[in-house]
């Protein structure tokens, strides 16, 4: 189809800046400089605040905090899974504690910004009065921003694709709370860059054991040939926040002194 066809601005006769033409910039020809548009805004506001390392947190948006009602139509059983809430704001807390240095920031906390496990974490870091990220995305449903993410630190994405880029450009370490589809996406994308070596080595934390040890059978997985042992070790099972900023912290350090 041509421009002419698509309504483009310059169908009035008149020829403005590229910047100005939003149906130019909203088309499918234009795919390319939007996807760029993207990376570079979130990398912008990054090295601005100089947040060098960050800690990304994944888990159920579905998943209330103690004392509240999943809401939105999920199934009630799922509130049994409500003490992980405070376990995620746990960890948050911890690892904001280690967040500011004099060379920049490290161990920033991470999430999708949506609710559930992803507001803990925001939450726990908002708390301790330190920077924390949501990289928010358009869904059909669970994806409403959580108010513990600062205006300037909701960043969001059209594109998976840049949105998981970003989550895994800085991360030092990522923790997967009990949750669904998007939870194993992320973790198995992880799990997958670093099998390949498309990342460095870093700590895949789960928490929860019971949970866990249901949802994928890992032993399973190595007993039939379709990971290897090191495939498995590539994870740690916890089962509180506090665990698994102590296992995020002490590899920090280590990475630090030169040593895996």
């Amino acid at each position: 189809m041509s421009p002419k066809e698509k309504g483009w601005a310059g169908d009035n006769g008149s020829d403005g800046l590229a910047e100005h033409d939003l149906a130019f910039l909203a088309s499918d020809e234009a795919r390319s400089a939007r996807l760029l548009l993207e990376y570079l805004r979130a990398e912008v506001r990054m090295q601005s605040a100089q947040i060098r390392s960050t800690v990304v947190v994944f888990g159920s948006a579905r998943i209330p905090a103690p004392g509240e009602s999943a809401g939105n139509g999920h199934d009630p059983a799922i509130a049994k899974w409500s003490p992980y809430y405070e376990e995620a704001r746990l960890l948050a807390a911890e690892l904001a504690a280690r967040c500011s240095g004099p060379h920049g920031r490290d161990f920033v906390v991470m999430t999708g910004g949506g609710p559930g496990i992803m507001e803990a974490a925001n939450r726990g870091a908002s708390e301790a009065g330190e920077i924390t990220i949501g990289l928010n995305i358009e869904l059909p449903h669970e994806q409403k921003l959580n108010r513990y993410v600062p205006p300037n630190w909701s960043i969001q994405f059209h594109y998976f694709a840049l949105r998981k880029l970003h989550f895994m450009m800085r991360a030092r370490a990522l923790v997967a709370f009990p949750g669904g589809y998007g939870t194993l996406d992320e973790l198995f994308e992880a799990l997958t860059l670093v099998q390949t070596g498309k990342i460095e080595q870093i700590p895949i934390v789960l928490v929860g054991a019971e949970f866990w040890r249901r949802a994928i059978d890992w032993d399973y997985l190595v007993g039939e040939g379709f990971i290897t042992r090191a495939d498995r070790d590539l994870i740690t099972i916890v089962e509180s926040g506090s665990a698994a900023a102590r296992q995020i912290l002490d590899c920090g350090q280590i990475a630090a002194s030169g040593g895996r």
